[in-house]
């Protein structure tokens, strides 16, 4: 149960979508600014956006957010959960890009202080093939996944472990949005 009342359908809703329901008029910018990163055009693929996602929820120990955004990642690329798992566990052996591999060292750095991304880092993803917009758009899904993170765990919602529940969402996400999960 949420550390605040919901109202009783919210408090059955997990993660993000019952913080949604509660509070719609704050979820509505903070779709749309999802909707932009993970799905607007852009080099980098839905499946390599969602992934970066779950990757930072997975530092920061989310367990909803990097369940659902491994699942949204999962569904957008052909190797599916396998290298979700693998790039969530170990992204310096999993079989990525070099590029992905340096733009995910940056969103790690991120995660953890803004201060912590440093010239080498952008050096060594622009060395990779990276672009500016690439480079900016890893560190704002960093950061807004790792506000996101605080904001669902730090009120205390639920986090189901059923991993199909999460694979039934991302196959809404994928066809209409982020707008399918309120706002």
């Amino acid at each position: 149960m949420a550390y605040i009342d919901l109202g009783s359908d919210e408090d059955k809703l997990p993660g993000i979508t019952g913080l949604f329901a509660f509070r719609p008029e704050t979820a509505k910018p903070f779709n749309e600014l999802t909707e932009i990163l993970l799905r607007g055009e852009n080099s980098l693929s839905r499946g390599e956006r969602e992934m970066i996602a779950a990757y930072v929820s997975g530092l920061n120990d989310c367990n909803f957010c990097s369940n659902a955004h491994s699942a949204f990642a999962a569904a957008q690329l052909d190797e599916g959960m396998p290298l979700v798992m693998q790039v969530r566990t170990n992204p310096a052996l999993a079989p990525i890009t070099p590029k992905l591999r340096a733009l995910l060292s940056i969103a790690a750095a991120v995660r953890e202080s803004g201060l912590k991304v440093t010239a080498e880092l952008i050096d060594a993803a622009r060395a990779e093939g990276a672009t500016d917009v690439e480079i900016h758009d890893a560190v704002m899904i960093a950061a807004l996944f790792s506000m996101a993170n605080r904001y669902v765990d730090g009120l205390g919602t639920l986090a189901p472990d059923d991993p199909e529940g999460y694979a039934m969402v991302a196959q809404g996400v994928v066809a209409n949005g982020y707008s399918t999960l309120g706002g």
